[in-house]
C-alpha cells in the first residue's frame, strides 16, 4: 500500500479562529459542533454498520475529524466502497497474519482489485496451499482480537528509516520515491504498521468474511526485469453468505475455465515451442472456420470486401504509421538483407496502400475492407492467459475510409452489426465505453475534439448510454469498446470501433470531394469479435463448451446397444452426413450408461439411441446434451430438426 498524506482533506488544517462547524447528516438532520470532531461521533450509533464516513463526498476513516463545514454520510460493508475498505482491509490483516507467521517475509504493494485483493510478498520459499489455510486461520485469530486500526503522519525520511530499521527494504525504496519532505500516512492494528492511503475499518474485528484464493508469480513493481515475488490473492464481503456465492461462482468459473475445456474437448493445445501460440486441432479449427464464415454472411450484408495483406513490412512503415515510436515494444522484429523488417502486429497500416493504390472519388467512399490475416505481437509472459491473450492470432478486422459527414452513419452501421452478432452469441448484457484522448498521443486538440463528438453523436443517435473512460483512447485517436457479460457477469471487452484522423494524414491518403478539390478521408477501425482467439476463450466459458448446434464440431453420437444394431447405426449416420449434419457412431462395446456418459462429457448436443427397436421401425431416439429425451422421429425428420437449429442464433 502506497501513500502520501491528502492536503486536499478537510482534516489537514484548522483555523484558531474556527468556534463551530456544521454537518449536514442523512436525512436533512443538520448539527454543529466544535472543529476536530471525529466522523464517528456524529455518524454512530444511529449507523452502527458504518465502516467508514463520506465527508463532502470523499470516502474518509470514521476517526477522521472534522475542521469545516461539511457534508457527512455513513459508507456501509455492503455499499461499493464499503466493499472497497472492506478489501484494502483485509489485506493489510493477510499481511499482519503473514509476518506473523513467516516473521522474514518482506511485504511490499497490496492494492484492491476487482474481485477482492492481493498482496505481494518476498519470500524465499514458495507459498503453499497448506500455508494459505495457515495465513487464513491466523486472520481469523486478528479478527478475534479486534485490534483498532489508526491512522498515523510521519515525514517522508523518518518513515524511510523507520521501514529500513523494520528489515522492510522494499516498503523503504518505495518512501524514497516519494518527494522529500512530504508527510507520509501509515495505519497501525496491533504490532503491524504499514504504509497506506487508507481509509479503514475502524478495527480488525470488522471485517466478517474473507477467503485466501490462490498464489502466483510476480515481479517486483510490474517490470519483468526485477526480481520475482510472491502473490496471495484473497477477497472479502460483507456477509457470509455474499463470500459463498462469491466462492461459488469461482467454482463455477473453474469448470467452465476455456484452457480445462479445450483440453477436455480436444479443441487446442499450447506447447513451449511456440510460446503463447495456440495450435487449434481439428474440431477447434471448424469452430474457429465457422466464426470467420459466420462473420463473412454479415460482410456481404453489411457492404465490406475482403482482402490479404503482407505479413512482414519493412520498418519504415512502422515509422511513418507512428507504431515504432509508440508500440515498438510489442512488435516482433527481424533483419533481412540488411533492412530491418517488422512482423505486424495489426492491419491497418497494410490497409492505407491498398486504399493509396488508385486515384479515389468521394463516389468511392465509404471503402470498407476487412483483413482476417495473422497478426503477431510481444505479449510479457508474466501477462499471457490461455487463448485470451496470446501472441499469435487473428482478427474480424476492418477499416471503413469515409468522408467527415459520412462518420456517424458508418459508426451507426458499425453499432448495429455488434448489437447483432453479440445477440447471435447469447450475450444479453452489454456495456459501451467511450474512450478518450490519451496523454501520448498523436495530432492536436482541436482534431480530438472533432473526433470525440462524432463517436458520442453515433451513441446518442442510437439511444445507447455509455460511460465515458477518460485516458484510455487508442493514440491515433478515441474509440468506442463494447464491454460483454458472461453468463457469470464478468465483463469482457471484445467489439471495438476507433476514429482515425492520424494515419490519413501520415500516409498522405486523399480523395477528390464534389467541388473536385482534394481532402484527407477520415479511417475508421473497427471489430466485432475482436481476437478470434480471445473471442473462442470467452464464448467456451459463457457457454461452458455447450456450444450452440451450428457451432458445435459434432451434433450428434449414435449410440448402440449391441453389435446387431452396426449395420443400421451405419446407414443412418451415412444419411446424416450427406444431408449435412456432422454425425458419427460409437461402436465400441460398452454399457450404454457409459456411452451416454461420456457424450456428455465430450458436450454432443445430440445423442442418438437406436437398439432392436429403431431398426425395426426405422427410426431414432434421440436425447438431448443435458439429458432431455425427445419422442421417436424418423431419420428425415431429425434431419430437419438440426437443420432448423443449425443456424446462428438458433436454438442450442
Amino acid at each position: 500500500m502506497v501513500s502520501t498524506a491528502d492536503p486536499s482533506s478537510p482534516a489537514i488544517t484548522m483555523s484558531e479562529n474556527i468556534q463551530h462547524i456544521t454537518v449536514a447528516l442523512p436525512g436533512g438532520e443538520q448539527k454543529t459542533v466544535p472543529p476536530g470532531t471525529a466522523a464517528r461521533e456524529l455518524l454512530l450509533p444511529a449507523h452502527k454498520q458504518a465502516i467508514a464516513a463520506r465527508v463532502n463526498g470523499k470516502v474518509l476513516d470514521l476517526s477522521h475529524p472534522l475542521t469545516v463545514d461539511c457534508t457527512l454520510e455513513p459508507v456501509l460493508p455492503t455499499s461499493p466502497e464499503g466493499l472497497d475498505v472492506l478489501r484494502h482491509s483485509s489485506a493489510h490483516l493477510m499481511a499482519q497474519a503473514v509476518k506473523r507467521l513467516f516473521p522474514h517475509v518482506q511485504i511490499t504493494i497490496g492494492p484492491v482489485i476487482d474481485s477482492g485483493f492481493y498482496y505481494d510478498f518476498k519470500h524465499d520459499q514458495a507459498f503453499t496451499p497448506e500455508d494459505l489455510e495457515k495465513i487464513e486461520a491466523e486472520m481469523k485469530k486478528i479478527v478475534a482480537e479486534n485490534f483498532l486500526v489508526t491512522r498515523e503522519e510521519i515525514l517522508r525520511d523518518d518513515a524511510v528509516r523507520m521501514f529500513h530499521d523494520m528489515g522492510e527494504h522494499y516498503k523503504a525504496e518505495i518512501i524514497a520515491s516519494i518527494p522529500a519532505n512530504d508527510v507520509i500516512s501509515l495505519y497501525r492494528q496491533g504490532e503491524f504498521v504499514d504504509l497506506c492511503r487508507g481509509p479503514h475499518v475502524p478495527a480488525t474485528g470488522r471485517i466478517p468474511a474473507f477467503k485466501l484464493t490462490s498464489v502466483a508469480g510476480a515481479y517486483w513493481r510490474g517490470d519483468e526485469r526485477n526480481e520475482m515475488l510472491q502473490r496471495i490473492y484473497g477477497t472479502a464481503f460483507a456477509t457470509e453468505k455474499e463470500l459463498k456465492q462469491h466462492l461459488a461462482l469461482l467454482e463455477e468459473a473453474k469448470r467452465r475455465d476455456h484452457r480445462r475445456v479445450g483440453k477436455e474437448l480436444d479443441l487446442f493445445i499450447f506447447d513451449p515451442i511456440a510460446p503463447a501460440s495456440p495450435f487449434f486441432l481439428p474440431k477447434g479449427t471448424f469452430i474457429y472456420n465457422e466464426l470467420i464464415a459466420y462473420i463473412r454472411t454479415l460482410y456481404k450484408r453489411y457492404g465490406y470486401q475482403e482482402v490479404l495483406t503482407p505479413q512482414i513490412f519493412d520498418v519504415d512503415l512502422w515509422h511513418r504509421s507512428g507504431h515504432y515510436e509508440n508500440y515498438k515494444e510489442n512488435i516482433f522484429f527481424t533483419e533481412i538483407e540488411g533492412r530491418t523488417f517488422g512482423v505486424k502486429p495489426m492491419n491497418c497500416p497494410g490497409h492505407t496502400y491498398i486504399y493509396a493504390a488508385k486515384k479515389r472519388s468521394y463516389r468511392d467512399l465509404p471503402l470498407r475492407i476487412a483483413d482476417f490475416a495473422r497478426l503477431h505481437r510481444f505479449e510479457r509472459s508474466g501477462v499471457i492467459s490461455g487463448l485470451t491473450r496470446v501472441r499469435s492470432f487473428a482478427q474480424d478486422d476492418a477499416h471503413i475510409f469515409c468522408t467527415p459527414e459520412q462518420i456517424e452513419a458508418e459508426v451507426n452501421g458499425v453499432l448495429r452489426m455488434v448489437t447483432e452478432v453479440y445477440r447471435t452469441f447469447n450475450f444479453t448484457e452489454m456495456r459501451f465505453d467511450l474512450s478518450t484522448r490519451p496523454p501520448k498521443r498523436l495530432g492536436d486538440d482541436a482534431t480530438w475534439d472533432r473526433a470525440e463528438a462524432a463517436l458520442a453523436a453515433a451513441l446518442a443517435a442510437n439511444g445507447i448510454q455509455y460511460r465515458i473512460n477518460a485516458g484510455d483512447g487508442a493514440f491515433y485517436g478515441p474509440k468506442i469498446d463494447c464491454i460483454v457479460f458472461d453468463a457469470l457477469r464478468r465483463p469482457w471487452q471484445l467489439a471495438t470501433i476507433q476514429l482515425d484522423f492520424q494515419l490519413p494524414e501520415r500516409f498522405d491518403l486523399r480523395y477528390t470531394n464534389s467541388e473536385g478539390h482534394e481532402v484527407r478521408p477520415v479511417m475508421i477501425h473497427r471489430a466485432v469479435l475482436g481476437s478470434l482467439e480471445r473471442f473462442f476463450g470467452v464464448l467456451i466459458e459463457h457457454c461452458g463448451g455447450d456450444f450452440p448446434l451450428w457451432l458445435a464440431p459434432v451434433q450428434a453420437r449414435i449410440l448402440t446397444i449391441t453389435e446387431s444394431q452396426d449395420a443400421y447405426a451405419h446407414h443412418i449416420c451415412e444419411q446424416m452426413q450427406q444431408a449435412g449434419v456432422r454425425a458419427e457412431v460409437d461402436l465400441r462395446n460398452e454399457k450404454l450408461g457409459y456411452k451416454i456418459r461420456e457424450a456428455e462429457v465430450h458436450k454432443i448436443p445430440y445423442m442418438i439411441v437406436v437398439g432392436d427397436k429403431e431398426v425395426s421401425s426405422a427410426t431414432v431416439a434421440p436425447r438431448g446434451r443435458k439429458g432431455e429425451k425427445i419422442p421417436a422421429l424418423t431419420v428425415p425428420e431429425f434431419i430437419a430438426r438440426v437443420a432448423a437449429e443449425s443456424v446462428p442464433g438458433g436454438a442450442p
